[in-house]
């Protein structure tokens, strides 16, 4: 949304008085599950009201990397800010996707290299778990004006083994690859 606000600074605003509500409410003794989904919809919402120049199409550029690369200010050189400062809108896949990565390496593992079949289990799960939670947040980004609901690991999955073999498991290893194709599909076909 920052590439194209219409007020200078109001994206960075709203971003930390939600930053502020979130931090609060995990802080809480009152933690709920509806209450999450009721602030994720409401901070999708807002954002989402945020006035932009709708006719502005700037190139998308997406950031793909190590974790800490990828989502670090200090590890990537601010590269966000580098990018929007040239005149492009940045895009940084979601941090659950690594999640799912991690859990899923384990599963295959078992798979094909017959490590425990306990920690294949505990990760389906942790995948099935983690994919039921983010179901209600990627519908209300479905509905939204300006935001796409995350893919499920196994469309990574699927874009990534055209190109490298799922048992690449170095580093990030074909998750990588899966996100930028995902990023190609999904109108960023820059990445850094």
């Amino acid at each position: 949304m920052r590439p194209y606000e219409l007020e200078p600074g109001s994206v960075d605003r709203l971003h930390e008085e939600w930053v502020k509500k979130c931090i609060d409410f995990v802080s809480g003794k009152h933690l709920s599950i509806t209450k999450m989904y009721k602030m994720m919809k409401q901070i999708i919402k807002e954002f989402d009201e945020i006035p932009i120049n709708e006719e502005l199409k700037k190139p998308r550029v997406g950031i793909v990397g190590e974790i800490l690369v990828k989502y670090s200010p200090a590890g990537n050189n601010r590269l966000v800010e580098l990018l929007e400062a040239e005149g492009a809108e940045a895009v940084v896949p979601e941090l659950i996707g690594f999640m799912l990565y991690c859990f899923h390496d384990q599963v295959y593992k078992n798979e094909h290299f017959f490590t425990s079949k306990k920690s294949a289990l505990v990760s389906q799960l942790g995948i099935n778990f983690i994919e039921l939670l983010t179901k209600p947040v990627n519908k209300a980004y479905a509905k939204s004006r300006h935001f796409d609901p995350a893919p499920p690991i196994s469309t990574l999955i699927k874009y990534a083994e055209d190109y490298v073999s799922i048992g690449n498991q170095t580093g990030e290893g074909w998750f990588l690859v899966g996100e930028m194709v995902e990023l190609i599909h999904s109108g960023a076909p820059n990445i850094v």
